[in-house]
């Protein structure tokens, strides 16, 4: 209690005109907010840390994104906006510390510390720019489509995306010297770009042409960034299954933000808590959330659950993204050493016939399946997206699986590639795991399943 008190001393100060210790240094605080409503005015970017938690941080993660507003709440989560929350509390409500930083206020339960971003502090990360997404065939009825617009003469990509942003739009729409705002919508959604050089002409040959320019924002789509527990436990047991290295923290990353659910884990990773699955901290069997990660097979594991989608992917991609995720961690990879020692080969060894024996144990104890391909997923987002949710028996409209496939990345994926990458496997790995192949894939045929995605059944 004693530390607590020590921030509520500091907030009292800041309250009395003498500026508290931590703006001196880390920018401006605004002020202590409520966040207990439906919906978050702060809901652009998210993170957590248990043990790191620190203003600069979550200043630096707002200003990353063009945002310039961080809010800390409960000594460890951090979230991002343009607009202030509309309801202010007195300042001594947020007394909860910095998990990362004594003597700093990060909010309390349901309050908001909020500090206005003004740079980016020494050695982070720089801003993020706009990403070009394609030239585009404007919708009719532009007013309509665009929510916000700003006409000016040599308007630039630049000048567009730092006015969307600031309005919180993820894209920015140029056509000729005219700026429009807007989120992807079934009427615009991005999927039919046109040959880049039909909108390279001279603005008004490219007004008239009735094409656009669209670039990616740095601030997120908040269409499907909210999301909570259960509002009553469920009556239905579903796991999220998979096999290591399958995807499955991607795939809930789709499911929590295309349901605004939160999804559970039979496990509890601290990384990913602090990536935002607030899910992860909660008791596997509470019930509180949409599905449940599992790794598990064996029929005791499974049959413990009413149903659950099954995630399958190519075992080759599976084993090495395992490997990295056990040699490096969750974003990292395995060092040259690892893969020329005896670890590889054993890995493979143990590995590949878990892949097998776990999409079988599943096939044959499942009370009610779904399997979903990882490669369909990611080649068919929307409608894989949308059959997932179903069987979720979850209703959700069309702009947010939009939503959902504008953020399908999230923050959870290996970038890049690693400098020296040679192929892993041997003569005898590749059939080894070949042979698993074929078996798996006649069990899905026998029980009435599409087989495993051609591209990587052996013939």
């Amino acid at each position: 209690m004693a530390e607590q008190g020590r921030c509520c001393d500091l907030a009292a100060l800041g309250e009395q005109g003498g500026a508290p210790p931590w703006e001196k240094s880390l920018g401006t605080y605004i002020g202590c907010f409520s966040d207990d409503g439906h919906e978050r005015t702060l809901k652009g970017a998210v993170f957590y840390d248990l043990r790191k938690m620190t203003v600069s941080h979550c200043q630096d993660a707002c200003a990353e994104r063009s945002y310039v507003y961080a809010g800390l709440e409960a000594g460890a989560e951090c979230y991002c906006g343009n607009r202030l929350p509309a309801v202010s509390v007195g300042l001594e409500e947020c007394n909860h510390e910095c998990k990362g930083e004594k003597g700093s206020v990060c909010g309390a339960v349901d309050r908001l510390s909020v500090y206005r971003v003004d740079e980016l502090q020494p050695g982070s990360r720089k801003r993020r720019t706009a990403t070009y997404r394609g030239c585009f065939r404007l919708p009719e009825n532009i007013t309509h489509a665009f929510p916000s617009s700003l006409i000016q003469a040599n308007v630039t990509v630049g000048t567009c995306s730092g006015f969307c942003s600031q309005k919180e739009f993820p894209l920015a729409i140029l056509r000729g010297w005219e700026c429009y705002c807007a989120y992807p919508t079934p009427r615009f959604n991005l999927r039919d770009a046109m040959d880049s050089s039909v909108c390279g002409q001279d603005p008004e040959a490219q007004r008239l042409a009735e094409y656009c320019e669209v670039y990616q924002t740095p601030v997120q789509d908040t269409r499907c960034t909210d999301r909570r527990f259960l509002p009553n436990k469920s009556k239905v047991f579903v796991a999220l299954s998979s096999f290591p290295g399958a995807g499955n923290t991607w795939a809930r990353h789709l499911i929590e933000h295309a349901t605004g659910f939160y999804t559970g884990s039979y496990y509890f990773d601290g990384t990913l808590y602090n990536k935002g699955f607030k899910g992860e901290k909660d008791h596997w069997r509470s019930r509180r959330t949409i599905c449940v990660k599992t790794h598990e097979s064996g029929r005791r594991e499974i049959e413990m659950f009413d149903s659950a989608i099954l995630l399958i992917r190519n075992p080759y991609r599976s084993l090495v993204a395992e490997f990295n995720r056990k040699c490096a961690g969750h974003l990292g990879y395995a060092a040259d050493r690892n893969w020329k020692s005896k670890e590889w080969p054993d890995f493979v060894n143990s590995y590949a016939s878990w892949w097998s024996s776990h999409v079988l144990d599943w096939l044959k104890y499942g009370k009610r399946l779904l399997v979903v391909h990882y490669e369909e997923l990611r080649r068919s987002l929307v409608p894989t997206l949308r059959e997932m949710v179903a069987f979720l028996n979850v209703s959700v409209s069309e702009e947010r699986l939009l939503c959902v496939e504008n953020n399908k990345e999230g923050s959870f994926r290996r970038r890049g590639r690693r400098s020296h990458d040679p192929e892993p496997f041997t003569p005898e790995m590749k059939d080894l795991i070949n042979g698993y192949i074929r078996t798996v894939d006649q069990a899905l045929r026998d029980h009435n399943w599409t087989g495993l995605p051609r591209e990587y059944v052996p013939r």
